[in-house]
């Protein structure tokens, strides 16, 4: 007499699951014009030990594209990474991939983001015995009261160019190596809360906004997420910012993702990586690449 009710239960839950799956499938929104260049700007100081810095980036929302800034992030756990979004060429407009935390860097489009993010892996600290360590060759970190790191030279034979979006029409021509194919299988985890409120209060802010500050955002970076009054602005556009009329997001499809590794469209020929971030003044070596 109970075989009907739980045969019941079962079909219940399993529909709820569908539900739920759905509710958390990809949504790829595609922009037909591609984000401004990264902004030029100083990293702030590491705050404390544990934070690992993540890169400022272009989000869109409501016909403009608005400056989210860099800002250090405490990892959500001992031994995971930062691998930063990216705009990418696909299917005729751009779609952006988020970014993520696991226990390696993946792709992030070849974006030259600067402070240990070159376009390939990560080369601005290290996990070594459960701590993490900071390269101060590419960080603004304070030996005084940090003593956990190191210095490594990091050399960048890049054009000098500061494009933020890979394919399509001037964009990077990077392609997912075969150890960005294994990190992209790995175990993942989303920005963490601090990540997800900082990026509201940037799209909140209208001189985030690329129609108001012509590519060089009043708040380029933060030492903290959403430490938006200790941010520091722009020193320039990382290029000229031409408006569009055109810049409209075009309708949101749940079958075509954003672009990741395994299924990221061919990139236009002929284009260069872009140039690192500069690094701090006060940090003790620079970088071996030109800005």
């Amino acid at each position: 007499m109970r075989i009907i009710p739980s045969i019941r239960s079962l079909l219940f839950a399993l529909v709820m699951l569908a539900i739920s799956a759905a509710s958390f499938a990809q949504i790829g929104i595609f922009i037909n014009m591609a984000p401004p260049a990264l902004p030029v700007y100083e990293q702030p100081p590491l705050p404390a030990e544990g934070y690992i810095w993540t890169p400022g980036y272009w989000a869109y929302d409501q016909g403009d594209y608005y400056w989210v800034p860099g800002t250090w992030v405490m990892a959500p756990q001992v031994g995971f990474l930062w691998t930063p979004g990216y705009w990418g060429w696909s299917n005729g407009g751009y779609a952006f991939n988020e970014g993520y935390w696991g226990p390696h860097v993946g792709f992030y489009g070849g974006i030259n983001y600067g402070y240990g993010y070159g376009g390939q892996g990560y080369e601005g600290g290290r996990w070594n015995n459960g701590q993490f360590e900071y390269n101060r060759s590419v960080n603004n970190v304070n030996v005084t009261n940090i003593h956990n790191t190191y210095n490594t030279t990091v050399i960048n034979n890049t054009t000098v160019n500061r494009v933020s979006y890979n394919g399509g029409n001037g964009g990077i021509t990077a392609r997912p190596t075969a150890q960005d194919q294994v990190a992209a299988h790995e175990r993942h985890a989303p920005p963490v809360a601090a990540q997800t409120q900082h990026a509201q209060a940037a799209r909140a802010n209208p001189q985030q906004r690329a129609s108001v500050n012509q590519g060089k955002p009043a708040i380029a970076a933060t030492p903290k997420p959403g430490a938006f009054s200790a941010g520091v602005p722009a020193k320039e556009a990382g290029a000229p910012y031409n408006a569009a009329a055109n810049r409209s997001a075009a309708k949101p499809s749940a079958s075509t993702p954003a672009p990741r590794p395994e299924n990221t469209p061919r990139p236009a020929e002929n284009a260069s990586r872009n140039e690192s971030a500069p690094r701090p003044e006060n940090a003790p070596h620079q970088e071996a690449s030109p800005r």
